[in-house]
C-alpha cells in the first residue's frame, strides 16, 4: 500500500511562490504517473500536472508558464514549483499516484493566494 504526504502550502500574496512536495512510501515514484490535482471550495477536483515513469509532463492550460512539476528519485519524491500566484489558485492540492489499476491520493496541502 502507497501512502503520500503533501507539505508545503501555506497563504502567500498574488505573484508569490510556493513549493509544494509529496513524498511517497510503500511504492516507487519512477514507477508510476504521478499527479498534483487541486479542488477549490464548491468545484470538482482537477488536474493540474501529471509526470510519467517516462517523465512525459502535462500541465493545466491554466498554470502553464507559472507551475513546474519535478520528480526526486531518490527522495522517492515529487515536487510542484507554483510561480507567479493569483487568487484563483486557491484551493486544496492533492498528490496522486496512479500504477496500472492502483490509485492512492495524498491528505492534501491547502494553498490560500491573497490579492
Amino acid at each position: 500500500q502507497v501512502h503520500l504526504l503533501e507539505s508545503g502550502g501555506g497563504l502567500v500574496q498574488a505573484g508569490g511562490s510556493l513549493r509544494l512536495s509529496c513524498a511517497a512510501a510503500g511504492g516507487r515514484v519512477t514507477v508510476a504517473t504521478m499527479g498534483w490535482y487541486r479542488q477549490a471550495p464548491g468545484k470538482q477536483r482537477d488536474l493540474v500536472a501529471s509526470i510519467t515513469r517516462d517523465s512525459n509532463i502535462n500541465y493545466a492550460d491554466s498554470v502553464k508558464g507559472r507551475f513546474t512539476i519535478s520528480r526526486d528519485n531518490a527522495a522517492n519524491s515529487v515536487y510542484l514549483q507554483l510561480n507567479d500566484l493569483k487568487p484563483e489558485d486557491t484551493a486544496v492540492y492533492y498528490c496522486n499516484y496512479v500504477f496500472g489499476e492502483y490509485k492512492c491520493w495524498g491528505p492534501g496541502t491547502q494553498v490560500t493566494v491573497s490579492s
